[in-house]
């Protein structure tokens, strides 16, 4: 059985997946971004090994979850899929200056990779979206450009398509992947939504600790179990790279160049 680590696990899909995994007899610890939260978390699943408490929309509060996971042992899989969605509101800008769908749905993921002991998988929540996103990082915080929420959150997901690639070619280790779970009726997803909700978290909960081998696999975008061709430009070096600096020059924490698992 495997102990898995979620980033954003107290409601959504982060919640949904960590039911998932426990009923399948695997060990998982929840994030949740305050106390508050954490209790709640706590009381949906008791039994849960831990709550991991950080706000990952700033760079402290991504590192202080980072040295909390650390301190709980090490893990055989980590899922970030904690993320800002765009409906109904402006830009939000974080204590770090940044945009808050950047700094939750590309940094936290960046940072908590480059912290944390590497497991032996890694699973990052991405979206149908991705495709629209652009490759230029031409003002990824919106500082300058008027706000679009929709684009601003296929952004952020074609970056962290991109973020996965490059720690897939950068640590060949560790089998990492991307997942798009569809569009469901999640508080972040909207009542709208037209996908089965019921998939949505599988996905993501096989590639943590699925033993068959079409869940051994690296390097890889899915959707509901099926690998899919991300957008052709995250699979540029260039563009990888461009986004590690941009977000290791952010941080102040560039990502190991090599790493061992046990």
């Amino acid at each position: 059985m495997a102990r898995i680590f979620i980033t954003g696990s107290t409601d959504g899909l982060g919640l949904m997946a960590a039911q998932l995994l426990l009923r399948q007899g695997h060990t998982v610890v929840l994030h949740a971004r305050n106390d508050t939260r954490a209790r709640d978390a706590r009381a949906a699943l008791p039994d849960n090994a831990g709550v991991a408490v950080g706000d990952l929309s700033s760079i402290a509060g991504t590192r202080d979850v980072a040295t909390r996971v650390n301190d709980l042992g090490t893990f055989d899989a980590v899922i970030h899929n904690a993320g800002v969605g765009y409906y109904g509101r402006g830009r939000v800008e974080t204590e770090d200056g940044l945009s808050d769908v950047f700094a939750v749905n590309v940094l936290a993921p960046y940072l908590l990779t480059a912290l944390i002991t590497p497991p032996r998988r890694l699973v990052y929540l991405s979206s149908g979206m991705h495709h629209s996103g652009e490759a230029t990082l031409r003002d990824p915080q919106w500082a300058t450009r008027p706000w679009q929420g929709s684009q601003a959150y296929s952004e952020s997901k074609f970056h962290v398509t991109a973020l996965m690639l490059a720690v897939a070619r950068k640590w060949p280790e560790v089998l990492c992947n991307a997942v798009d779970p569809g569009w469901v009726a999640t508080k972040m997803g909207g009542s709208g939504a037209t996908d089965e909700l019921q998939l949505a978290p599988v996905t993501q909960a096989w590639l943590a600790a699925g033993g068959d081998a079409a869940a051994l696999v690296t390097g890889r975008y899915f959707h509901h179990q099926q690998p899919r061709p991300p957008h052709p430009a995250t699979r540029s070096l260039e563009v990888q790279d461009r986004l590690l600096k941009y977000c290791a020059d952010l941080t102040g924490v560039e990502l190991p160049t090599a790493v061992s698992v046990d």
